[in-house]
């Protein structure tokens, strides 16, 4: 007979302990689609324990909670042993950083909300708490990245800029869960949680850079700076194909709860103005925050975290979402391509593939999807290979070739989101339609035949991003006394 429960030791680190009769099997794991940890086995003869722990590091991180979702447990059997994994159900258990519970099939890992709120009438009351709050607002800086997904982007730039400016403001983020890692000295709130509703009204700036979700409700001086995720190529807000009266009032309600909307060119600034119902407040063209590291990281330290040679040629491929799809797109098997090019592949999918999908495996692969920081990945990559992700805009600024690998160009431009200008006539890089082209391209191409498209590119686009932006934004908060310098 086998067993399973978890529980918390004197470290605070949250376990699954499952024992069994027997001789000891050879491995206990767990296995997620994003993460998994390995048991500590003891006992011989009659009995065995694994001890499995509740945490994970990856990419020489901290130890963090598993992140929420569904494991498989699995137990490797010796030759002497008929372990088996167990049957019946565990309640939830709460752990202090993440809630646990076994269904007979899966060990289900959550964000660690205390039930009486994890329901539809527990946030309702707690919305309601935060809509009617009138406390003083806090000297605050509340920011929220990929909807809690990561702690990255431009929020993250500002926030490693404002706390070396002003270390004396407090620093909240939105996180779904403990799994994700914050910059140090801020602290997490789990969304949804009474800490996240009071953090979420209480700060005097918050820093987002997609839809705020959920409802908002503006205290008297609290402000709003929407930093996006990247410059249009596909159609967005009230551009997208299709006309849908309830998307346009979503989009007119949601860019109605931003004071400043950050650009990374021009060209954004237009298109974003637009897009959002002729966004009337102000727009910031500073360049991205996030690409600073382009220019001032020569990606060493990111090479050495994932395990890859100082001299290996890495290639990232990072493909947009698609509106049709949860998971990435397959028109890479990255394994073949590192086979056919000797290098190493980066797999890196959108962030809206993250928690539907699962990682990429193959001899000189890595997938990255869960890597916090993307800019941190573009240092890294010698070559970058996407479709119409706006990634694009950001690896520019480092030079370096970039490959477009687009079969479904006409049903993405036709159908599913359309286009703000004709990429096959401007891109600073060839369109390919398979991975024999893409292979041909990468082993036998010459960059230079695109150079002239490149500069055009550059200037157009990159004008503004040159390693100083965050400086520049943090400058702009603190002289328009969105929050305090506090001596």
């Amino acid at each position: 007979m086998t067993a399973i429960r978890f529980a918390r030791g004197d470290d605070g680190v949250a376990f699954a302990e499952v024992t069994g009769e027997g001789p000891r099997p050879i491995s206990v794991s767990l296995v997620g689609r994003r993460a998994g940890v390995q048991a500590r086995l003891s006992g011989r003869g009659r009995t065995w324990r694994a001890t499995l722990p509740l945490v994970a590091a990856r990419w020489g991180g901290p130890e963090l909670p598993l992140p929420t979702g569904a494991y498989r447990l699995l137990i490797e059997r010796g030759e002497a042993t008929d372990a088996d994994v167990p049957t019946e159900p565990v309640s939830l258990a709460q752990l202090g950083t993440l809630r646990a519970s076994w269904d007979g099939a899966h060990v289900r890992i959550g964000p660690p909300l205390d039930p009486a709120f994890d329901s539809g009438e527990g946030q309702d009351a707690l919305e309601r708490r935060y809509a009617a709050g009138r406390d003083a607002l806090e000297n605050a800086v509340f920011f929220e990245s990929f909807y809690g997904r990561n702690a990255s982007c431009n929020p993250l730039a500002i926030d490693r800029e404002l706390a070396r400016r002003a270390p004396g403001i407090h620093r909240y983020w939105s996180v779904v869960d403990l799994s994700v890692q914050v910059p140090e000295g801020a602290v997490a709130v789990v969304e949804g949680s009474p800490e996240w509703w009071r953090a979420r009204g209480s700060s005097r700036l918050l820093v987002v850079n997609d839809w705020m979700r959920r409802r908002f409700a503006r205290r008297p001086g609290q402000h709003v700076l929407q930093t996006w995720h990247g410059t249009p190529l596909k159609r967005l807000a009230l551009h997208r194909p299709g006309f849908d009266p309830r998307r346009a009032a979503a989009v007119v309600k949601e860019s109605r709860r931003w004071d400043v909307l950050l650009a990374q060119n021009p060209y954004a600034a237009r298109i974003l103005r637009k897009a959002y119902a002729f966004f009337r407040r102000p727009i910031w063209v500073e360049g991205y925050p996030r690409n600073d590291v382009l220019v001032t990281d020569d990606g060493r330290a990111t090479r050495a975290a994932l395990g890859i040679a100082p001299d290996a040629r890495v290639l990232l491929y990072a493909p947009t979402w698609r509106d049709d799809r949860d998971e990435i797109v397959d028109f890479v098997d990255p394994a073949a391509l590192a086979e056919a090019l000797g290098a190493v592949v980066l797999v890196r999918g959108h962030s809206r593939t993250l928690l539907p999908g699962s990682d990429a495996h193959g001899e000189r692969v890595v997938d990255v999807t869960a890597f916090p920081d993307t800019s941190r990945l573009l240092t890294v990559a010698d070559a970058l290979i996407t479709d119409y992700s706006s990634v694009m805009f950001d690896f520019s600024v480092t030079g370096k070739p970039m490959y477009f690998l687009v079969p479904d160009m006409e049903h993405y431009r036709g159908e599913l989101r359309g286009f703000y200008f004709d990429l096959a006539r401007a891109a600073p890089g060839p369109l390919v339609r398979t991975q024999d082209e893409l292979i041909h391209e990468l082993r036998d191409g010459d960059p230079a035949a695109h150079a002239a498209a490149y500069e055009r590119w550059r200037a157009t686009f990159n004008a503004r991003d040159d390693g100083r932006a965050a400086e520049r934004v943090v400058a702009r908060i603190i002289d328009q006394g969105l929050v305090d310098v506090e001596p």
